[in-house]
């Protein structure tokens, strides 16, 4: 997927790069039949089966605690249902009107707020980052372009081992954005703008101050008043505290000092703020992604720029844009950050719409959940356009 870097000291992804880049009547608890509160499919009975039993299997094979999916195909049916539990402490299930954060998907959000100020004549794609923020290394030559697309060739503050550490031994500190691209900018370029590409975090913490240089509005201020309310996406958000709006779905990650599994909802997440921030919900990415494709809050011209995808080499049928992935035809992001894993796309060859949203970043042998799942749901519904499956990473 193209959405992790690794904040587990043998490999690194979190808000960030490629991993291979992403229900049942009876929802799973704790590895048992528990039933659903929220369940819709008008799928043929067949599919449903299909679906259902490919989703139970993973659950059940992986320790997942809880998931929502939603999947709307005009013309076919929707399938939107949710397993297990949101709260394994109290057992609680899973809705699908619960808060989740959405970790990487918030890179969309972010790139399309840097494409309206382009759309405004405010900046310029091939503008010089050195233009509105000062202190990039070799910033007179990495354009605006270059770092939505991920080939600015600056370090990924997020795979910096010091600040891993940091960040594992205390979650709940609180990090400006200066400090983040900072910690990145410590570490020499990886190679010359352009030359190729790397998922890097520092690239979208940039656009985001960029953001708020040329706007005058904080981030989270002006993605509300220009990107989430002309969409109606009321429970989307950015928030400035580690708070999660109720009611919300607990996250749960192994990312701590000895491995352990923690509840990590309420850690902060400032370290991911224009990269990987967001909080949101089923039924906000429900509207998002089809947004996102179609390029609805932007000019033609533009969309087309961001739509102008180049592969990313680390998978087959991957390739990268403007703050957006194309995986096989399905336009989106997948995202990650501790307790939670997002899958937001649309297939616009069938008008199709997936949503995954799991309460884990708990790898299944080396392989993230949400890509697993994406995989399977695709397969059985749009072989032709597969989500990839995921790969085991290599650890470090």
């Amino acid at each position: 997927m193209v959405e992790r870097r690794r904040m587990r000291g043998r490999r690194v992804r979190r808000a960030g790069t490629p991993a291979a880049v992403a229900v049942l009547l009876a929802a799973l608890c704790a590895g048992t039949g528990s039933a659903s509160a929220s369940v819709r499919a008008d799928f043929d009975p067949a599919t449903v089966r299909k679906l259902d039993a490919a989703i139970t299997k993973i659950m059940k094979q992986t320790g997942m605690p809880g998931l929502n999916i939603g999947l709307w195909m005009p013309g076919r049916g929707v399938y939107e249902k949710s397993f297990g539990v949101a709260d394994k402490k109290t057992g609680t299930p899973m809705k699908s009107d619960l808060y989740t954060r959405v970790g990487s998907v918030t890179k969309t959000f972010t790139v399309t707020g840097v494409l309206q100020l382009v759309d405004q004549g405010k900046a310029g794609l091939d503008d010089p980052i050195s233009r509105y923020v000062s202190g990039v290394p070799g910033g007179d030559s990495i354009t605006l372009r270059q770092l939505a697309d991920m080939r600015s060739g600056l370090f990924d503050y997020t795979a910096d081992e010091k600040w891993l550490a940091g960040v594992r031994a205390d979650p709940h500190r609180t990090y400006t954005p200066r400090q983040l691209v900072d910690i990145g900018f410590s570490h020499p370029p990886n190679f010359k703008p352009g030359a190729k590409w790397e998922y890097s975090n520092t690239n979208t913490i940039l656009l985001g101050m960029l953001i708020e240089k040329v706007s005058g509005q904080s981030l989270d201020d002006y993605l509300r008043e220009h990107v989430f309310a002309p969409l109606k996406l009321n429970d989307t958000s950015l928030p400035t505290d580690s708070a999660v709006p109720d009611p919300h779905a607990h996250g749960y990650t192994n990312f701590t000092p000895k491995g352990t599994v923690a509840d990590a909802t309420n850690w902060n997440p400032s370290w991911a703020w224009a990269a990987g921030g967001i909080i949101s919900g089923l039924d906000d990415l429900r509207r998002w992604a089809p947004a996102l494709a179609d390029g609805r809050l932007l000019t033609p011209e533009t969309q087309a720029e961001r739509l102008r995808t180049l592969p990313v080499g680390a998978v087959p049928g991957a390739s990268y844009g403007l703050g957006i992935l194309d995986f096989n035809g399905w336009l989106g992001h997948n995202g990650e950050l501790p307790g939670y894993e997002t899958i937001a796309a649309q297939l616009p060859a069938e008008k199709a719409t997936l949503v995954v949203l799991v309460n884990s970043d708990i790898d299944y042998r080396g392989k993230n959940l949400s890509s697993m799942i994406g995989n399977a749901v695709t397969s059985i519904v749009t072989p032709d356009h597969l989500w990839p499956a995921p790969v085991a990473a290599k650890a470090k």
